[in-house]
């Protein structure tokens, strides 16, 4: 038996607990068995990131080895999760005897602590490397000289950096060639989205990785139900960076659950125009102060049984605000209305530079033609906002990746010159263990992400877009926190960007849907509903 072959096998052992589980879910019930249905749905993530490493496993010595290292830390942590509750997960004691052997042998310092500085390759096309450098050449000349400054300041994200962005296309990676940007409807779209995502955030999560996000959601919700006079107006605007966007789903007392939305569209006439005039406050809307327009979900049917059914998208332009709060009147603008939009910054630990904002709005109106889909459209904001969310979890987890490839190298060398009992704490196996950890870690979501890139541009991969991004931010948390470990007391002071690394990946499990509701209500949801299938 093949290595490679030892590792599908014990992946196989392992899924069939996993299925276990999902079967006994699918009999019992998700709301009474929250917690067997979170730890279900991320040890299915895990397993899928497995499974994606068996390709990768082949191309190489290196490459094998750093699957089994992967392999058999993800069986190990299912088995921290099923011991002493075999019979929630609907399995003997024994479920996982048969993968002791393989999880030792593969879990050993001696063959983790040589993998400690050897990351492997990435395994992209030519044209992908050249992505690769160019955006690590623009995070590293451009945003990680000014990310220190701008976490430890608050600051706002220099003009300037929006502008290079956009001369190097970056806004337009997703949107098709015929709307002005550079997408050409292959699986290389997403891969290079993916690809540019992991290196700006790996320079700056709050001012490179995340910047680019804001127009991909707006771009998917028009792709998914913009009329093509709507595509036409907003798409080239987007891929230029003309038109900036931010996100306006969150409301204070509704999160994931926007069925509930509270913010009113209500039909309305100003100097003959017919529209809709906006009501409400918006939460956890970052960018808002510089966005020039409003991804704007809103209850256009006043019943509020509809649920989600009653609500809408708007694209809602507005004035430029500043960084840190705007108060914005809409009789300063060109057009009809007369309503007032107050942004109020939530200071927050860290992912700065984007500013989040409490955005409340009063008798703000917005032409009909803004409805995304116009009549056809009205209704469908729900699933409008899910078809540019969907993708921006993946987008999410490419974040993960470079917040954590940062914190790797960082780590990695603080280690190679901090002296500690007269040796480089490189030398010592316990830090040897944990940079290999970490190392083999995000090569595996790497190709974890690179793959559900390629299904989601054959239009599937929702499922594991959502096990990516549950996954792998969860995984920054432990990488950025080890990471910091390593530079002990200097990792505690704010002087050092890996601190700044340990806040940011702080958030990565929160937005684009929180961890807990993301493996409850969706992928456990899924899986569970695969079974009657």
């Amino acid at each position: 038996m093949s290595d490679l072959t030892a590792a599908e096998t014990v992946i196989a052992s392992a899924s069939a607990v996993v299925d276990a589980a999902i079967g006994r879910l699918a009999d019992i019930g998700l709301d009474d068995h929250q917690v067997l249905a979170y730890d279900v749905a991320h040890a299915k993530a895990a397993l899928q990131t497995a499974q994606s490493m068996l390709g990768y496993g082949a191309k190489g010595e290196l490459e094998e080895r750093l699957t089994h290292a992967f392999v058999a830390d993800a069986v190990a942590d299912l088995a921290g999760k099923v011991f002493g509750r075999e019979a929630d997960w609907g399995v003997d004691a024994h479920a996982l005897d048969s993968t002791r052997e393989y999880v030792a042998r593969f879990r050993d310092a001696a063959f983790l602590a040589p993998l400690a500085t050897t990351e492997g390759p990435r395994h992209l096309g030519d044209d992908f490397e050249m992505v690769q450098d160019t955006f690590r050449r623009f995070a590293d000349e451009k945003l990680k000289p000014i990310a220190e400054h701008i976490h430890r300041h608050n600051a706002d994200i220099p003009e300037a950096i929006i502008t290079g962005l956009a001369e190097m296309g970056a806004f337009g990676l997703s949107i098709a060639e015929e709307y002005g940007g550079f997408a050409s409807g292959t699986d290389a779209d997403y891969i290079a989205m993916v690809v540019a995502t992991e290196e700006l955030s790996r320079g700056s999560l709050g001012a490179g990785g995340s910047l680019i996000t804001r127009p991909e959601i707006l771009a998917r919700a028009l792709e998914a139900g913009g009329t093509e006079e709507q595509k036409q107006q907003w798409l080239p605007l987007l891929a230029t960076a003309e038109v900036m966007n931010a996100v306006a789903v969150t409301e204070p007392d509704y999160g994931s659950d926007v069925a509930g939305v509270k913010v009113t569209a209500t039909p309305s006439t100003v100097d003959g125009i017919d529209g809709y005039v906006i009501n409400g406050v918006k939460t956890w809307c970052p960018f808002g102060a510089r966005a020039d327009v409003l991804m704007l979900l809103a209850r256009t049917d006043p019943d509020r049984n509809a649920g989600h059914r009653g609500l809408s998208m708007f694209i809602v332009p507005k004035l430029r605000g500043e960084g840190h709060g705007f108060d914005i009147r809409q009789a300063d603008m060109d057009g009809p209305g007369a309503g007032k939009m107050e942004g109020r910054a939530i200071d927050t630990i860290g992912y700065r530079g984007m500013h989040s904002y409490e955005v409340a709005i009063e008798d703000w109106f917005v032409p009909a033609e803004n409805l995304i889909g116009l009549d056809g459209g009205k209704g469908r904001g729900f699933y409008y906002q899910m078809a540019g969310f969907e993708n921006g979890r993946l987008q999410t987890a490419a974040r993960a990746i470079g917040v954590m490839q940062a914190a790797y190298e960082a780590a990695r060398d603080y280690a190679e010159n901090r002296k500690v009992f007269g040796a480089n704490i490189s030398e010592y196996q316990l830090t040897q263990v944990k940079l290999a950890r970490m190392a083999v870690l995000i090569q595996a979501a790497r190709q974890f992400a690179y793959e559900v890139a390629r299904m989601m541009a054959r239009g599937e991969g929702a499922l594991e877009a959502s096990l990516i991004k549950a996954y792998v931010c969860k995984a920054a948390e432990w990488v950025t926190r080890e990471a910091m470990q390593i530079h002990g007391g200097m990792g505690y002071a704010e002087e050092y960007d890996v601190s700044r690394y340990y806040v940011d990946a702080r958030v990565l499990s929160i937005f684009e849907g929180a961890d807990e509701t993301l493996c409850i209500k969706v992928i456990a949801r899924q899986l569970v509903g695969r079974v009657g299938k």
